[in-house]
This record gives C-alpha cells, sequence and structure tokens, in this order.
C-alpha cells in the first residue's frame, strides 16, 4: 500500500513548498522507491487555464492535456517522471465534482456539507494515485499557508486521513520561516511556533518541520523550536537559501531528511541515494566553459513565473552544452523599427515567446525580422512561431496585412487561422488543443537533425494553426513546413532552410524539458547561439580589407 507524505506552509507563501516537495522526492526516487507528486490549490478556478500569467504564473500542460499549476513543472523536471490530471486538485473542481454529483441525486436527498462531503471528495483525488499501484509514495503538496479560510478543507482532510490511515502511513512536513530581525541580530522562531499552534488547532501534528533561513540554525534554536512545536529535535530541519532550485536535493541529503522520512514511515532506508546523475549536473551547471547571451522576447517579461519552464529549459539545455545561458527579458511592447537594432544588440540568439491577445504582437514582429534578416538564431513559440509566418509573409511574400485572425479577423490574407474544431466553441476553459500530439518530422530538414527521428510528441496549448492554404506560397520563398500532426496534416515545425538557425514551433518543447532528458531544441538552439558567437568574434578578429 502507498505511503503518503503532505507537505504544507505557514508564515508566508513563496517559501517554496513545490521545491522542497520535489527535492524530497529526488531524494527518495534516488533510493528506488517510486514517487510522484501532487498539488492541491485551494482557488476556486477550475485550472489556472483562464488566469492571466500576472495573476499566476506560466499555465502547465500535461501529457494528458491537463492545464495545471507551474508546481507540475518542477516535479516533472526534477523527477523525469510525467504527472496528470490527477496530479492537480483544485478547489473549482473539487465543488464542480460534488455539486454534479448533487445534481444527480447520488446523494439520495442528503443535506451538502463541506464535512463530510467535500473533505471525502478531497481525500478521494488524494488516494487516486496510490490506488494505481505504480507508486510506493504520494507526495501531497497543499497550496496557500496554514490559518487561509480556502486551505481549511484539505487540512481537515489531511487530518482525517491520518486517523484512517494511522501515523505509519502518513506523514506530515510543514515548512515554516524563521526570519532574521537585523536591529535584533537574532533568528526568531516565534512565527514557526505560532504557524505550528494554527496547525495544531486544525488537529493536525506535523512529524517534521523545514525552516527556511538566510543564517544557520544552531542547536539552541532548534532545540527551542523542538520544544515549542511538540517534535524531535532531528526532526527540525534547516533550509537555507540556495543559489540554485537545483542545490535544494543536495541541502536535503546534508540534512538527513530523506532518512527521516523513512524512518517514520517504517521503509528501509540502507545505504546512500543515488544521486551521481544529478551531482553531475550541478557540476556542468556550476562550471560552465561557455556563455552566451539569449533574448527571449515576450509581454510577460516583468513575472518572473510566467516563462518558467522555458527558463528552465534554457538552464537544462546550458548544462548539457557547458555553457552558462544568460536570458536577457526584452519587453515586446517596448519594441519597434527604431529600437530593435539597439534592444537586440549583443545577443547571439532570440527566442520569441508564447502567448495570447493583441498586446505586443508589433514588437514580436520587428524583433523577428531582423534576426532573419541578420542571420541570428531564432526560436519561436506557439505565437512565437505564429508571428514568425506572419512577419514572413508580410515581408517576404509581400502579402501585406497578412496576420492571424486572433489579432485580425478581417485579414485580407489569414495566414494564421482558427482551428476548425475551435470555431463553434464558447466556454474559454480547458477547451484548446491540449496535451501530446504525434508530429511527423521530414528528413532533410533542421528539426530531423535535431531529433533524430521522423516521429515525436510534444504538448500543445493553444487554438490557432498554420493556414494550409498558403503552404506552397511559403515553400516556395523559403520557409518549409519540416513537421506536421500525422492524422490532421497540421503543420508543427516552420524553419527557413538558408538561415543559420530559423525554427518554429506550434508546440511547447520546454514542457518536456528535464535534468535528466533536456529538450532537444533547446539544445540545439543553445549550439546555434554558441556558433553564431564564435562567428562574431571571428568577423571581429579578421584583419580590416583596407
Amino acid at each position: 500500500m502507498a505511503k503518503y507524505l503532505f507537505v504544507t506552509g505557514g508564515v508566508s507563501s513563496s517559501l517554496g513548498k513545490g521545491i522542497f516537495a520535489a527535492s524530497i522526492a529526488k531524494l527518495l526516487q534516488a533510493r528506488g522507491y517510486r514517487v510522484t507528486i501532487q498539488k492541491l490549490d485551494p482557488y476556486i478556478n477550475i485550472d489556472p487555464g483562464t488566469l492571466n500569467p500576472y495573476e499566476h504564473g506560466e499555465c502547465y500542460v500535461t501529457n494528458d492535456g491537463a492545464e495545471t499549476d507551474l508546481d507540475l513543472g518542477h516535479y516533472e523536471r526534477f523527477l523525469n517522471v510525467r504527472t496528470s490530471q490527477a496530479n492537480n486538485v483544485t478547489t473549482g473542481r473539487v465543488y464542480q465534482t460534488v455539486i454534479d454529483k448533487e445534481r444527480r441525486g447520488d446523494y439520495l436527498g442528503k443535506t451538502i456539507q463541506v464535512i463530510p462531503h467535500i473533505t471525502n471528495e478531497i481525500q478521494r483525488r488524494i488516494q487516486l494515485l496510490g490506488e494505481t499501484g505504480d507508486y510506493d509514495i504520494i507526495i501531497t503538496e497543499i497550496g496557500g499557508t496554514v490559518g487561509d479560510i480556502e486551505s481549511l478543507p484539505y487540512i481537515e482532510s489531511i487530518r482525517q486521513l491520518s486517523w484512517q490511515l494511522g501515523k505509519h502511513d502518513c506523514l506530515v512536513i510543514h515548512l515554516t520561516l524563521v526570519p532574521y530581525l537585523a536591529a535584533a541580530g537574532e533568528l526568531k522562531t516565534k512565527p514557526t511556533q505560532h504557524s505550528v499552534k494554527m496547525l495544531l488547532e486544525a488537529g493536525v501534528q506535523p512529524d517534521i518541520l523545514v525552516c527556511r533561513t538566510e543564517y544557520p540554525l544552531g542547536q539552541d534554536i532548534r532545540r527551542k523550536i523542538a520544544r515549542f512545536c511538540n517534535v524531535n529535535i532531528n526532526a527540525v530541519i534547516e533550509a537555507r537559501d540556495a543559489d540554485s532550485i537545483y542545490d535544494v536535493p543536495i541541502e536535503m541529503l546534508r540534512e538527513n531528511i530523506d532518512r527521516i522520512v523513512l524512518a517514520k514511515l517504517r521503509l528501509p532506508s540502507s545505504g546512500e541515494p543515488d544521486l551521481s546523475g544529478w551531482k553531475g549536473f550541478l557540476a556542468r551547471l556550476k562550471n560552465p566553459v561557455n556563455e552566451v547571451r539569449i533574448g527571449l522576447v515576450g509581454k510577460y517579461t516583468e513575472l518572473q513565473d510566467a516563462y518558467k519552464s522555458i527558463q528552465e529549459a534554457f538552464i537544462h539545455a546550458g548544462a548539457a552544452n557547458e555553457c552558462a545561458v544568460d536570458l536577457v527579458h526584452i519587453n515586446s511592447e517596448l519594441l519597434d523599427a527604431d529600437n530593435v537594432a539597439k534592444k537586440l544588440q549583443g545577443l547571439h540568439g532570440v527566442l520569441v515567446a508564447p502567448g495570447f491577445g493583441e498586446r505586443g504582437i508589433d514588437g514580436k514582429l520587428v524583433a523577428i525580422r531582423h534576426v532573419r534578416e541578420n542571420g541570428i538564431p531564432f526560436f519561436g513559440i506557439c505565437l512565437g512561431m505564429q508571428c514568425a509566418v506572419v512577419e514572413f509573409a508580410r515581408n517576404v511574400l509581400g502579402f501585406k496585412g497578412a496576420h492571424s485572425t486572433e489579432m485580425a479577423p478581417k485579414t485580407k490574407f489569414p495566414v494564421i487561422g482558427l482551428m476548425a474544431e475551435q470555431k463553434d466553441i464558447e466556454e474559454m476553459g480547458g477547451t484548446m488543443r491540449l496535451g501530446a500530439y504525434p508530429c511527423k518530422i521530414f528528413k532533410r530538414s533542421r528539426a530531423y537533425q535535431i531529433y533524430n527521428r521522423q516521429r515525436i510528441e510534444e504538448r500543445h496549448r493553444h487554438r490557432y494553426e498554420f493556414n494550409n492554404t498558403y503552404l506552397k506560397d511559403f515553400e516556395s520563398a523559403g520557409m518549409m513546413a519540416s513537421g506536421v500532426n500525422p492524422e490532421q496534416n497540421l503543420v508543427e515545425i516552420v524553419e527557413i532552410k538558408d538561415h543559420p538557425w530559423f525554427v518554429g514551433v506550434q508546440f511547447h518543447p520546454e514542457f518536456n524539458s528535464t535534468v535528466e532528458s533536456p529538450a532537444p531544441l533547446f539544445m540545439g538552439f543553445v549550439q546555434a547561439s554558441l556558433q553564431h558567437k564564435q562567428s562574431l568574434a571571428e568577423a571581429a578578429s579578421a584583419p580590416s580589407a583596407n
């Protein structure tokens, strides 16, 4: 039977519950256990698919088409194990299920209440992954902080489940904050004490405390926390701020948290976890032999989490190439024909990011024209690929006013148009082309050189597609469709033949990038950027013709 490990948070949001959950999962996986992680989100949205990135950061997409919290991206990147719809639960989805059952009469006329009906549904969803028999340990991260009104049903569900399954099959880890007050010159434990007190008031006793701190926790501090929070001193874990999220598993290993968890769950913990591959990745990450500057052109550049998977995919690809990637965020709304050369100066490659809506489109188009005409490596993802098609249509094919019908419904040249099956859809949530779809890559293309195979599967999140009516026009002018969906003949990859590296993809390759398996397209793009940097250096050092 699967064991359950719950991760809660207190005092403050953004303490890194997702990174910690992924780190402890990595340590347990490295000991040979089959582990997965799920996220319980307390917001009432069914999923984050309709949320503005400024509200919630990136919307992550799983292979089975679930639009989920960005923490699932961390889970996959750390574990190299695919997640699914079952790995992300929201309050909206829980209530929707209960209300649908009530409307069908499944409750036989009973009054529907938070306890037991909502908490029973939460517990059912928590245990779904455990019932598959595919995992030894299920780690469940509870979103928000203890004390939030919206989190109370989840905390109550943990209390009930722990009571039902027993203390050796359920474990609660509470992540909290031990702040340093510069005026007093000391760490303060009172926020942690109050956080644990609130958890105790809900009937849940944490088994392990993980304390986020900027400074080391001395034995006196650990002893004080243990005494007032009713945990063993060995279960007070120091979580110092790390240089990289990928350092956290190593830091947690030093604190022996994997041994403590397995001891409390009464599972074997002989030997040491095999982290040789992880440590090799860290060594390459921290000791690069090269560096490139790549521009990320998008309209959500002010928010770090808006392009989280793209940022992490560059870290994976950079480490694999022993190359540090200096990612320069460029707001597409501030780009125009007059300043684009200056804004993109010194870059060795440019990625135009995905997104929705008209805002910032003109800046993306001028950026693409600049890199196309000046031989700078270009990578377009989703809307970035569509913008590359629009720019090519306007400035190479001469299709004046060519556009996507998303931005210009009455354009004379709709080179990007709404998919046929999307035309009658009115509801926005969960109705796009979502999840993994196959793509057939044509030989003698750059895409084939990158993937080294003809059939791939990548994840999608979009409504609009390349309009095949114009395909012959594009190919005769030098932009080829090098990858298509074999079932619907939808264009998935475009590239320009006589350009050093110009690739646009309709899918999101960043969602498949992990520490162990960097995304091939990001690998190729980093290599192309390195080659461009070297070409620039050689040109600069060449003797003048005069």
